[in-house]
């Protein structure tokens, strides 16, 4: 693997690295490098944790040269609020000693805040589609000196739906430019999108989706139901030594509360759980609980599944099987970064066999088993989603049409009066008739002759 040191970076990006204690590249960042700085448009497929950021900052920030203007002149496009906060903060730690100014801003926050503090002039900027978008309108955010668009996880951003203000904002952006993209997996939207706006554009594809992680360890449990699911969980998390640090997905925000209403008792100052639902200083909180150490329990749902870059994960618990294969991928690639050794549990119940049989194979792998333990209690309690859909398929006390009773017809032929204005108002009317002129103007007419 190719040296920091041996691409002959400005001093001040190098003594930021060797600060990092950053020495060889890894694959996406080695091929990344020269396209990014040929000034050519760049597609990278690569999985999470292979260190897209430094990927494509390494070579804007070389090449990026001081100037006395306040508008961006890189922008950063990315799905959640945690990933501008991650990137913002990565991006300081790379040009710490270069005079650069970076600005990240994202929804569920004051705006006018953020309007100050863009006033004061931004560099680089790190944003989400939807507050940059409106910034736009407010005429507050001017792109025309943005020569760079980066657009980071873009299949999550069309997954949430941010096309029409990603057209809007490209639409703002001066025509020529270098446009640069990743994402996990490619898709015809996608595809779509970088036709519309991409000029011949060099593909890069490091460990694409589907791949499987070597250094991550896999395991499953077929189990019965959510709540038996949650006394697995309890059982494991028991082992405080060993799992000491556990970020459990789930796939909805109401599974996410419902899981911390049952382990709470349990294990209440020990658990964290972000969605978005939750404020923004709730999740960021809860990440930097669980980052530093004081929580060792992070509940998330997919939507997080991108957005948290955080070490020394020592187990993934998937209390469901994503309907999206890659998203279990994404999942499971919190743990075993920087090439550690990280572990995946995953909780199937029979409904889910079909969709866990989906990631195997598109792994081209088939997750071991482990026997479900003794000792854990299998729950009768099912969940609202679980409970089988009661439907009516004759049901003797149906009355027809026929054969309802008088009251019914009356109070049909009293429903269909209509409303006249009320009693009160229909006696004035026939007692003072409707006035033959309006107001006193014929009146005033008459005195004046």
């Amino acid at each position: 693997m190719k040296s920091f040191v041996d691409l002959n970076l400005k001093t001040p990006l190098i003594n930021g690295l060797e600060e990092l204690g950053f020495e060889t590249m890894t694959p996406i960042q080695e091929e990344a490098f020269p396209v990014i700085l040929s000034g050519r448009d760049m597609i990278g497929i690569a999985q999470t944790g292979t260190g897209k950021t430094l990927g494509y900052m390494l070579p804007l920030l070389h090449e990026l040269k001081y100037a006395q203007v306040n508008d961006p002149r890189v922008l950063v496009l990315v799905p959640t609020r945690e990933l501008v906060v991650q990137v913002t903060e990565n991006i300081n730690q790379y040009s710490k000693y270069l005079n650069l100014r970076v600005l990240g801003i994202y929804g569920g926050t004051n705006i006018n805040t953020q309007k100050k503090a863009y006033a004061d002039g931004v560099d680089i900027l790190v944003a989400t589609p939807g507050r940059l978008y409106d910034l736009i309108i407010s005429q507050t955010v001017n792109l025309k000196n943005c020569k760079k668009v980066v657009i980071d996880e873009v299949d999550v951003m069309l997954d949430l739906g941010f096309r029409f203000q990603l057209t809007n904002i490209f639409d703002h952006l001066p025509k020529r430019r270098q446009n640069i993209m990743f994402s996990a997996t490619m898709t015809d939207q996608i595809e779509g999108f970088i036709k519309e706006y991409f000029y011949n554009p060099e593909k890069i594809s490091i460990a694409v989706s589907g791949t499987r992680l070597e250094n991550i360890e896999q395991t499953a449990y077929a189990v019965e139901n959510f709540y038996t699911k949650a006394n697995l969980l309890m059982h494991l998390v028991s082992d405080r030594e060993k799992f000491h640090k556990v970020l459990v997905f789930v796939g909805n925000k109401k599974s996410a509360d419902r899981l911390q209403e049952v382990l709470s008792p349990h294990y209440g100052g020990e658990i964290s759980v972000i969605h978005s639902n939750k404020t923004q200083n709730y999740r960021l909180r809860s990440i930097e609980l669980f980052d530093s150490g004081e929580s060792r329990i992070l509940v998330s749902t997919d939507v997080m599944a991108r957005g948290l870059d955080l070490d020394k994960i020592s187990h993934v618990i998937n209390l469901n099987v994503p309907a999206f294969p890659e998203n279990y991928m994404h999942r499971i690639g919190r743990t075993g970064r920087a090439e550690e050794k990280g572990r995946s549990i995953l909780f199937y119940t029979e409904k889910e066999k079909e969709d866990k049989e989906n990631i195997e194979e598109l792994m081209s792998y088939k997750i071991p088993e482990i026997e479900f333990p003794e000792e854990v209690e299998i729950s009768k309690q099912k969940t609202p989603e679980e409970k089988p859909v009661v439907r009516e398929i004759f049901n003797p006390h149906k009355v027809i049409e026929e054969q309802r009773g008088a009251a019914f017809h009356e109070k049909s032929e009293k429903n269909s009066k209509t409303n006249e204005g009320g009693s009160y108002r229909r006696i004035i009317a026939a007692k003072y008739k409707k006035p033959k002129t309006r107001g006193d103007k014929g009146v005033n007419r008459r005195r004046k002759k």
